[in-house]
């Protein structure tokens, strides 16, 4: 789901960069830093999974990166995206900003969206919302990047729709591997679930 160089135009890229660099800043003020290697550990699935193609498409994880980092998924997918730029020409470095704010923003939405679910007594009910914070991560990831081309231009727009069909199996696969990791991190660290709800208490008692 990386956008290549020389494809959209320089308003594009410009704000895509200047929502990053907003988005990266609030997730580094919020950020705990007791919490900096779950961020590495998240950044790192993210890095490895985006290599795995099956067919033309990859899984991203972008869903369950929000669920657990919230605002952090912005630093955390940014330095993902920079080094699948740097040494394997993904993306690239001057589309950067638009490639990051495509995966991270939807993360940061169904963190807002589904945790209260996700962090439900009932473990169906917790499950449900952890494959919905990953189907709606994908949809959301596509509408950016579909919003992207066909404002760059008109002769992009098929390409938008074909990237969007293309990616249909990936939005259930995602729901069911991050509901399937939902009800893992249930049972063996639920503290990581609850991660953004204590880090907000320990800034209240500050």
């Amino acid at each position: 789901m990386h956008i290549p160089e020389g494809i959209l135009s320089v308003p594009v890229f410009v704000a895509g960069a200047a929502l990053s660099v907003g988005g990266v800043a609030i997730g580094l003020r919020k950020m705990d830093y007791d919490r900096v290697p779950q961020v590495a550990v998240l950044s790192s699935a993210f890095f490895v999974v985006s290599l795995i193609h099956v067919s033309s498409v990859h899984l991203t994880l972008n869903g369950l990166a929000g669920l657990l980092l919230g605002w952090a998924v912005f630093p955390a997918l940014l330095v993902a995206l920079f080094l699948q730029a740097v040494l394997f020409q993904h993306g690239g470095l001057t589309v950067l900003g638009v490639n990051t704010f495509i995966m991270a923003f939807p993360g940061v939405v169904v963190h807002y969206l589904l945790r209260a679910t996700v962090l439900s007594r009932h473990a169906r009910g917790a499950a449900v919302g952890g494959f919905l914070a990953g189907a709606l991560a994908v949809v959301c990831s596509l509408a950016l990047l579909a919003a992207s081309l066909i404002a760059t231009g008109r002769p992009l727009v098929e390409i938008a729709k074909l990237v969007s069909v293309f990616h249909i199996p990936i939005v259930l696969v995602e729901g069911f591997i991050t509901g399937a990791m939902v009800g893992f991190l249930r049972r063996v660290r639920p503290e990581l679930l609850r991660a953004p709800v204590l880090e907000g208490k320990r800034r209240a008692e500050t």
